[in-house]
């Protein structure tokens, strides 16, 4: 009989096509070696009793900023990673894929970033770059070829000297189209900010002189740059990427509008990837704690949040992910029109989902894990994860489903020290998380020696 590294008994695992299923997994090196029907006979060196859990595959980010400094531009130091991979592990986060930022070639400090995130991260990573440069664009075969690195952000709003916040050049269409061409004729898909700002400058400036001081808050935040600016950068989006014959993901849908943009390109034969983040699915407008949810896109109207929620169960929006941001509090001083925009969010992921989705709304464990692992591995090319399946890396994210429990400010393990959460009773908990069969969290702790112990991994987009 074949001797296991591993063998998790009595849980019920979210399997692909066929929903919650009791079985036992046996893993071995690192991979599911075999689904068992509960109680067969098997050796392993370790058994975990799951009796009562649910055995979901490990959620993966595909969307966040990972390191500190004012532009979040990338990791520095190894805690960086340790810290913010512990926060993900926490919320079943078994692999996370973060944006690059700069304006050097990436060819210049590719390598020594990926070390500095694998001495760190407790999980698995990978790297999307952010191309804002010609030298950037020129590099572009060797992101997607050499550094399995074929997904590609693209602020379209940095123009007219708006990428200055963030330390980037202005760009234009034709930039865009040069992105989305070199992308589809090397493997690659393109992840642009939609937002148009030139809409956005005409918005804002009513905004601020209907209300100088900010005090409607994040009201007047979402007046800024309402819906229909992040629409028509949607719908322009999927007119250049179908004519350029490369695929497209949305990143932070967070309103019908957008969503509907998003789909109608879908429908001309775009190949449209759509993805929400959980703050637009719990948060709007009307929230009490004013500047700290200022993001970008902003929260909307309690009508968008419930336009994608209906997108989630339709099928409409492929992948929930964060855009999580490790800022602390500081950087929302100023009132509305300072604030730094951005939030925490890998902690609250899936609980979220479990706990407003499952719970309150009736959405199947089985969608949840299609939009939290499935989804996101098929669209970022992540070969052997996203499933619980014999082969597949044995990542899992095991819940309670029933647990209740509240969020608090002194239980974040992010750097951002803060949750939208804070004081949200949620139904349904993570209680392990393992990353190619090893703990990363065991009953709710952190393991302490899985920190340096997440890989980076290549990858390549499926056609």
């Amino acid at each position: 009989m074949t001797r296991h590294d591993l063998l998790l008994r009595g849980g019920t695992a979210v399997l692909p096509g066929l929903g919650p299923v009791a079985c036992d997994i046996a893993v071995t090196e690192g991979r599911i070696a075999a689904l068992l029907a509960p109680g067969t006979p098997a050796e392993a060196a370790a058994v975990w009793n799951l009796r009562g859990l649910v055995v979901l595959p490990g959620a993966i980010d595909a969307h966040l900023h990972l390191g500190h400094g004012a532009d979040i531009a990338r990791p520095r130091v190894a805690e960086d990673a340790a810290q913010e991979s512990g926060a993900a592990a926490a919320g079943g986060i078994t692999c996370f894929l973060p944006y690059l930022m700069a304006t050097d070639p990436f060819s210049t400090f590719w390598d020594e970033v990926v070390a500095v995130t694998a001495a760190g991260s407790r999980i698995d990573f990978g790297y999307h770059p952010i191309i804002s440069t010609e030298a950037q664009l020129a590099e572009v075969p060797v992101y997607a070829r050499d550094y399995g690195a074929p997904s590609f952000k693209i602020f379209m709003n940095n123009r007219g000297g708006e990428g200055k916040r963030l330390g980037l050049p202005d760009i234009d269409d034709g930039f865009l189209l040069r992105l989305a061409e070199a992308a589809a004729a090397h493997g690659g898909m393109v992840c642009p900010h939609p937002e148009t700002i030139e809409l956005a400058w005409v918005m804002r400036e009513r905004a601020m002189r209907a209300d100088p001081q900010g005090e409607g808050g994040l009201a007047s935040w979402n007046a800024s740059r309402p819906p229909f600016v992040e629409a028509d950068a949607v719908q322009r989006a999927g007119l250049v990427t179908r004519q350029a014959g490369a695929p497209l993901y949305i990143v932070h849908c967070s309103s019908a509008a957008a969503l509907d943009a998003a789909v109608a390109q879908r429908a001309l034969g775009g190949r449209v990837w759509v993805e929400t983040c959980p703050h637009y699915l719990t948060h709007d407008i009307g929230w009490e704690g004013g500047a700290i949810g200022k993001i970008n896109p902003p929260l909307r109207e309690a009508a968008d949040r419930e336009a994608l929620w209906a997108g989630l169960a339709d099928g409409r929006i492929d992948t929930v992910a964060t855009d999580h941001v490790h800022r602390d509090l500081s950087g929302k001083a100023g009132g509305i029109w300072k604030a730094s925009p951005g939030c925490p969010g890998m902690e609250t992921m899936l609980p979220v989902l479990l706990s407003e989705g499952h719970a309150k709304r009736g959405l199947p464990l089985a969608r949840i894990a299609a939009l939290l692992a499935a989804n996101p591995a098929r669209a970022m090319g992540l070969a052997a994860k996203g499933a619980i399946a014999p082969g597949m890396d044995a990542d899992f994210a095991v819940v309670d489903p029933a647990a209740r429990w509240t969020v608090t400010r002194e239980g974040v393990l992010s750097a951002a020290g803060y949750s939208l959460y804070e004081g949200w009773e949620m139904t349904g908990r993570v209680v392990h998380t393992l990353v190619r069969g090893r703990p990363v969290l065991r009953d709710g702790a952190l393991e302490a020696g899985a920190v340096g112990t997440g890989r980076y991994v290549p990858r390549r987009l499926q056609g």
